[in-house]
């Protein structure tokens, strides 16, 4: 597999969530559920095993959560699948097709790395894939399934993944999938070296909803800031769980 195509939240060799207040019910921009109070953006997933809203933090990491956002607007998750789960560790989206393929068409510059926001990567909250070079995510995310505090900033590693969100709803369909039964794909982007880590069938998010929007002041005022160009990589890389191998959560 060439160099080029792997991308899974950067294997470090140490084991190492939105908001449309809009009258207008289109598909992207559908209303906020009944009896829900949230001012933060929330993002509503339809996978084929359920549906994950998430709750992102625009406060603390504005430039994921607005960058999240306009990949959800623009249908670029639509039809992509998760192609990377590790039931003691996390679940990984955003990149592939049912194929394998990578989704190139519609994939923007990379974003400033947010790690040392104060989010911790703990269950049940999302983060930015990316390569080893801290600055180079785009548009792939992973939830945690549980808590990955390694994955944060610290002395040993001072640029970590960055925490934008958390589940809201849905948590019950994020353990679905991360024991969902598991194959190497042929064109597995890590080239099998994890082992099964595909799940089979796959798990295809349907359809990303916008179900709240940041407000306008916010979206004008959060232009994402260029980050460091990223190394010619196409696939995102998380640490290998090495010390991840205990009893996982059901």
């Amino acid at each position: 597999m060439k160099q080029g195509m792997l991308q899974f939240i950067a294997v470090l060799m140490l084991a190492g969530t939105v908001w449309a207040a809009d009258d207008a019910p289109d598909k992207k921009k559908a209303e906020k559920g009944e009896g829900e109070s949230s001012a933060l953006p929330r993002v509503k997933l339809e996978t084929t095993l359920g549906d994950i809203v998430l709750e992102l933090n625009a406060e603390k990491a504005p430039i994921s959560t607005k960058n999240f956002l306009q990949y959800v607007k623009d249908d670029y998750y639509d039809g992509l699948i998760f192609h990377r789960v590790i039931p003691n560790f996390m679940i990984q989206a955003g990149g592939f097709d049912t194929d394998y393929e990578p989704q190139r068409e519609g994939l923007r510059k990379p974003i400033k790395n947010e790690s040392r926001n104060g989010l911790s990567n703990e269950r049940g909250t999302i983060a930015m894939a990316r390569t080893g070079a801290p600055h180079s995510a785009t548009a792939q995310f992973f939830i945690n399934v549980k808590d990955n505090t390694q994955l944060d900033a610290s002395d040993r590693m001072p640029w970590g993944y960055a925490v934008f969100g958390k589940v809201v709803e849905g948590m019950d369909v994020v353990d679905k999938i991360r024991n969902t039964e598991k194959i190497v794909h042929p064109k597995d982007p890590g080239g099998g070296r994890e082992g099964a880590v595909n799940p089979d069938p796959p798990v295809v998010i349907k359809d990303a909803v916008v179900l709240q929007d940041l407000p306008e002041d916010q979206a004008k005022d959060s232009d994402e800031k260029d980050g460091e160009d990223a190394e010619k990589s196409d696939q995102p890389v998380i640490p290998q769980r090495t010390d991840m191998d205990g009893g996982v959560e059901k």
